[in-house]
């Protein structure tokens, strides 16, 4: 079984349900988190996607991590949660640019 793959298309279907609750059904506020999360956890899933292509199974299980919890951090802002979980979000960020800055590394050869 392949969970860098399975978590991948499980997070490109949560952002995508994310997006479309943010376009339909959320308040300001809300919505703008909601695009916010949805755009970087979709890429980031696709960029696992190829990182796992790629063979770099380090930088891929960054993507899914940051993404998860960048993304995360902001779908619970938007429903509800305190505002204070948006200093959790750069850590995701982190998380993120650390896996392309691993991937370059692995790619220099």
């Amino acid at each position: 079984m392949n969970w860098i793959a399975i978590l991948a298309a499980l997070s490109g279907a949560l952002a995508i349900g994310a997006g479309a609750f943010g376009a339909h059904g959320a308040g300001k506020d809300a919505a703008e988190w909601l695009k916010t999360g949805a755009h970087y956890q979709l890429i980031h899933a696709v960029a696992a996607l190829v990182a796992l292509k790629l063979e770099a199974r380090g930088p891929a299980w960054l993507f899914l991590a940051g993404g998860a919890i960048f993304a995360g951090s902001l779908y619970l802002m938007a429903l509800g949660a305190p505002r204070w979980f948006g200093a959790i979000t750069p850590i995701g960020g982190a998380a993120l640019i650390a896996g392309w800055l691993w991937l370059a590394w692995i790619a220099r050869g």
